[in-house]
């Protein structure tokens, strides 16, 4: 019984994250796949190839975007995205949804932006423990004149395994430390619940029976 269940254990370490592997990619692909259904019906893969092609969508979501990131690109395109942008922002209900999705797009995707470009460990939920977080920006607005952009900044701390779901708090720059490890090596760290530490020693460590009042 203790080799079947060693052989159990075993074919679950290698099956688990294969079988999730490929349902993230069969739910990426069937999503996409989707966009087809844009096209006239003259134009549908069946229509023409007799059959339904896997991934087709993906690369017709692929030449979408950058299509329009190459339109986007030129002055002719800046002009029409610039009026189009205009065009939304005086429809009254799309306006407040448009304009917060694209602050928060901008912010994360743009090369000048500095959210989620810093991995932070922050004392969250209370002084004494510490965790994981993402460097959003700095407080503003009415909140900025209540706490100082020189003195706090905004964070994302994630939630694991599920990094997508978490908290936004604002934190003083004295109670934050900037982590030597990329967004990708931090996320990593967050979603193993600590397994997997980037760059470091495989194995659980001894547990220090002194109580931590920080970061060494």
């Amino acid at each position: 019984m203790a080799a079947v269940r060693k052989w159990l254990l075993a074919g679950l370490l290698v099956l688990v994250p294969l079988i999730i592997t490929l349902w993230v990619l069969d739910w990426v692909v069937s999503t996409l796949d989707q966009t087809l259904n844009i096209l006239p019906a003259a134009w549908q893969p069946e229509r023409w190839a007799g059959m339904r092609i896997p991934g087709l969508g993906v690369l017709f979501a692929l030449a979408v975007v950058l299509s329009i990131g190459a339109l986007a690109s030129n002055i002719v395109g800046n002009r029409l995205i610039s009026w189009w942008h205009a065009l939304l922002h005086r429809i009254p209900v799309v306006r407040s949804i448009y304009s917060g999705v694209k602050q928060v797009s901008d912010t994360l995707l743009s090369e000048k932006g500095n959210a989620f470009r810093k991995a932070l460990l922050v004392q969250w939920p209370h002084e004494g423990m510490w965790t994981i977080a993402f460097l959003t920006g700095n407080p503003g607005g009415a909140v900025g004149a209540h706490l100082n952009p020189k003195d706090y900044i905004s964070v994302y701390v994630p939630t694991t395994p599920n990094p997508t779901g978490g908290y936004f708090v604002m934190v003083h720059r004295r109670d934050c430390v900037e982590l030597a490890m990329s967004v990708d090596e931090a996320l990593t760290y967050v979603i193993s619940m600590g397994v997997i530490v980037p760059g470091g020693a495989k194995g659980l460590p001894p547990i220090n029976p002194e109580p931590v009042t920080g970061p060494a």
